[in-house]
């Protein structure tokens, strides 16, 4: 709103008018507002989850200080989200079809989510919304953003092509994997792509979900995966930078920057109360809204490939979660008894644990959660920096 407010006065002699037409001001405007909105809001949303009673029903998995958590209030995805549409109304240009978008997939998600919680929380119900229904509109956000990406004028589709580490060009063309040429190829190629997007924003979204089990996980990794989104956006969107580095440009792809920007602010001041020992969980209102907040950015970017090394994390915790699935099954089937990979899954929790019986058993003793958090952090900012490594390195 400030950004037109700020278009609409360009005529005239008011001070600082021209500042707004600077991405680089207007990114930090973006993540000061919503930090601030994030620090000072949120302990005002806490106190009205405690006095609601919104607290976290903690199931007893014999980690270490856990039963401690119970009580504290979650469903603090609403600060996070608040907070970055806060500063993404105030300072974006609204009318970017890139903007648009990911506000879309904000709510979207963040309503997800907050029905998840809301069963959790006040039905007692503590699986929430089954894993087919919340997978139904997972699929049903990836399709709809799929379908505007596809047909929107606004957004250049002339070569399905993304962007790939490695390789001197940088860029992979989906018509490769097409099996036919010519009309049918084409809309095979679409098809194609469509899939992947559906399939991106799904697996980011159950990623940043099952990333959030740690006081401050989630929100601190997905702030790093933010920062690194934000410089990609800034780089792509501009035409001399892109240029220079050689990387896929994209017109008003700036604005994205500026959007996580706001994703970064927003986190920040959320981990404000969401470190250890935290004051308040963001549950699936903010994890599942974190996540498909991600995937979708990584979409319009055209850097859906990079997201194994950028959200290494997010892709680690996932496969975790499968592998320990599949080899109990196929162990439970074959012997009788299921047997583990990890002490626990998702794999931040096999290292609370000690003296269960697995496939890897390091390390043998318990290793506090702050640890935990912090060396999956310092993780997250190396996979972050070879991202922008990659920017010259092929």
């Amino acid at each position: 709103m400030l950004y037109h407010l700020f278009q609409w006065l360009q005529e005239t002699d008011f001070p600082g008018i021209h500042l707004m037409n600077f991405i680089s001001f207007r990114a930090i405007a973006a993540a000061v507002v919503s930090m601030l909105f994030s620090l000072f809001a949120g302990n005002k949303i806490i106190n009205l989850l405690r006095r609601k009673q919104i607290g976290e029903d903690i199931r007893d998995l014999g980690l270490e200080g856990q039963l401690q958590k119970k009580g504290t209030p979650t469903m603090g995805g609403v600060i996070i989200i608040a907070a970055i549409l806060t500063g993404v109304l105030l300072i974006c240009d609204l009318t970017n079809i890139y903007v648009q978008l990911l506000i879309l997939t904000t709510i979207w998600s963040g309503a997800l989510g907050f029905a998840d919680d809301y069963i959790k929380v006040f039905k007692h119900r503590k699986e929430g919304l089954s894993e087919r229904m919340k997978l139904i509109f997972q699929l049903l956000l990836g399709l709809v953003i799929a379908l505007i990406v596809c047909i929107s004028p606004a957004i250049p589709t002339d070569n399905l092509v993304t962007t790939i580490p490695f390789v001197k060009a940088h860029e992979f063309d989906y018509s490769w994997l097409s099996p036919f040429h010519g009309q049918l190829g084409v809309y095979c190629t679409w098809g194609i792509y469509m899939l992947l997007i559906v399939i991106v924003i799904t697996a980011c979204s159950n990623g940043a979900n099952l990333t959030d089990g740690m006081d401050g996980l989630s929100a601190g990794t997905s702030a790093i995966v933010g920062v690194v989104m934000g410089v990609l956006a800034w780089v792509g969107g501009n035409v001399i930078n892109a240029d220079y580095l050689g990387v896929m440009y994209l017109p008003g792809t700036g604005e994205i920057a500026i959007f996580m920007s706001a994703f970064v602010g927003a986190l920040i001041g959320f981990l404000w109360y969401n470190s250890y020992p935290a004051q308040v969980f963001m549950g699936d209102t903010g994890s599942l809204t974190l996540g498909s907040i991600i995937g979708v950015c990584a979409v319009l970017l055209r850097k859906e490939l990079l997201l194994p090394i950028l959200c290494g994390i997010f892709f680690v915790e996932s496969l975790s979660v499968l592998i320990q699935r599949a080899h109990f099954r196929r162990t439970k089937k074959k012997y009788g008894e299921g047997r583990r990979v990890f002490k626990m899954a998702p794999l931040h929790h096999h290292f609370q644990k000690e003296g269960i019986p697995a496939l890897i058993t390091k390390p043998e003793r318990a290793v506090p959660e702050a640890k935990i958090v912090a060396r999956f952090w310092i993780v997250g900012i190396i996979l972050g920096v070879l991202t922008l490594a990659m920017l010259k390195l092929r």
